[in-house]
């Protein structure tokens, strides 16, 4: 047997015989968005595939192939859709992705889901989009499956954050393009890091709604909506053994693994 955790490297008597051992499928739900002029337009691919991966390892699961467009980046969270290449799906769309892909793993036997959302614009759609799912197994006489969705940036330990900010964290919001997605990209794919190129033009202030259209210069014109400065592939590790060790145990604890 193929030794991967990744769907896409194994053979389907291989995918058959994953789904009747009952092991937890992790499906990461990404985006293709600006990261600023530092970091690719993939980190929001990146960053859950690395996470979900490390999670199967460690629990015996499998990892269905990153979904890599997500919902339309908003300015308070992600700098906003006017940034060249950043490429979205309208909301609909993103959930009938979302259930189209878990209806199907489900008709081939897949019991156990884990969504894994790596874009903070996400997570309604993909709400949306696993409901729908669920009701449409259930039609079709499937009405045994677990699944569970989250966001892998709140599985953190506090003194983590207190050690990267001691002045206090800004948000995860906030954090787009900046320290906690630039050091643990230095981790991930250090090879798409350019620190030279790390802006200065932040942190955004935002009011507390938003405006159509967005008026000029409410987004930092580099797009990193917080500071990146001071971000090493050490605080990167922190978050990332944080990230996989609490989400394998609350994967344990629902599946009973």
């Amino acid at each position: 047997m193929t030794d991967s955790v990744f769907m896409a490297e194994i053979t389907w008597p291989e995918f058959d015989a994953k789904t009747r051992a009952k092991v937890p499928f992790f499906l990461p739900v990404g985006a293709t968005e600006q990261h600023g002029p530092h970091l690719p337009l993939g980190v929001d691919v990146y960053l859950p595939t690395h996470v979900a991966a490390k999670v199967a390892a460690e629990v015996g699961g499998l990892v269905a192939p990153t979904i890599p467009y997500g919902y339309k980046s908003q300015p308070r969270s992600g700098g906003g859709q006017a940034f060249p290449g950043t490429t979205s799906l309208a909301a609909h769309t993103l959930s009938l992705v979302v259930r189209d892909v878990v209806h199907d793993l489900g008709l081939h036997g897949v019991r156990r889901f884990v969504i894994v959302n790596g874009h903070f614009e996400n997570t309604w759609p993909i709400i949306e989009g696993l409901d729908l799912a669920i009701r449409e197994l259930r039609r079709d006489g499937i009405d045994d499956v677990t699944a569970m969705r989250l966001e892998y940036w709140d599985f953190v330990h506090r003194q983590t954050l207190d050690r990267l900010f001691p002045e206090g964290f800004p948000g995860t919001d906030l954090e787009h393009a900046s320290l906690l997605e630039t050091s643990m990209m230095l981790v991930v794919r250090p090879d798409l890091v350019d620190m030279e190129k790390v802006p200065s033009d932040g942190p955004a202030r935002f009011p507390t709604y938003d405006r159509t259209p967005v008026p000029p210069g409410m987004v930092p014109a580099s797009g990193v909506l917080a500071r990146a400065q001071g971000s090493t592939a050490e605080k990167g590790q922190w978050l990332i053994d944080d990230h996989v060790s609490l989400i394998a145990a609350a994967v344990r604890r629902e599946f009973g693994l």
